[in-house]
């Protein structure tokens, strides 16, 4: 995971967005399961193990076959009927579409997940004001919101410790649940604007700043970016060249 850390966090968003949109221009088994080729040999290369993609993408692997599932029973049927359960219809093209929508979802999203997820939100608030150029304002607000996102556990923790101590969380689950919604509410716009006049104290709000932590682009960015470029052109070449490639614009 080194290879990732020492990278500008902007550059795998930058990357993972050249290389849905032209994934997303087919869909056919060739090319999704050549970038999943891809992507296993390069994450073998850079010490990124089985153990860690699956921990970082372990939502897709439950949405892929779902997706798969839906596409092989209600896609628009064509060739060999196999099998008819009312509106449901398996297909010679049901099938294919389903192994190639579940790979695709693979194809795309696993690479991505393995890339951001994990990524420290201060490098990437970093990278956002300095090198996408966003305003600082709102970079520094969404960062300060992330970091408190995980103090919500135990202030819900510690709302229901309180209420039970007064005889309050015994009986009415729903009603108890609302409440202490209510309550935490409260508490988050409490600490919101106490952390936000803390904010402005501090010069976060004003036309212009200097930063602790300078994020640039340098080789490994251009590295990181040329290989996308290269996984995306081989898998659609080899797409092209076996025939496979099934434009979406031409419909399902």
């Amino acid at each position: 995971m080194r290879a990732l850390e020492r990278v500008n966090p902007v550059t795998p968003i930058v990357a993972a967005v050249l290389y849905s949109i032209p994934m997303l221009l087919t869909i056919d088994v060739v090319s999704a399961a050549v970038a999943l080729a891809a992507w296993a040999i390069v994450f073998a290369s850079v010490g990124i193990g089985p153990r860690t993609v699956v921990r970082r993408s372990w939502p897709l692997l439950i949405a892929a076959p779902l997706s798969a599932v839906s596409m092989l029973l209600y896609a628009e049927p064509a060739g060999r009927i196999h099998a008819q359960v009312w509106l449901a219809v398996i297909s010679d093209r049901s099938i294919e579409l389903a192994l190639a929508i579940g790979l695709r979802v693979l194809a795309i999203g696993v690479p991505t997940l393995v890339a951001l997820v994990g990524v420290d939100p201060t490098r990437l608030a970093d990278g956002l004001a300095q090198v996408a150029r966003l305003p600082h304002r709102f970079v520094l607000a969404a960062l300060a919101g992330t970091r408190l996102f995980g103090v919500l556990g135990e202030d819900w923790r510690q709302i229901s410790l309180a209420r039970r101590a007064r005889g309050l969380g015994d009986t009415g689950v729903v009603r108890r649940s609302l409440q202490a919604a209510f309550a935490l509410l409260v508490v988050a716009l409490r600490r919101g604007g106490t952390l936000a006049t803390a904010m402005e104290a501090r010069g976060f709000g004003g036309p212009e700043r200097t930063w602790a932590r300078p994020s640039t682009l340098g080789r490994r960015d251009a590295v990181l970016v040329l290989l996308v470029a290269l996984v995306t052109a081989t898998a659609l070449g080899v797409s092209l060249a076996a025939g496979s490639f099934s434009p979406v614009w031409e419909g399902a």
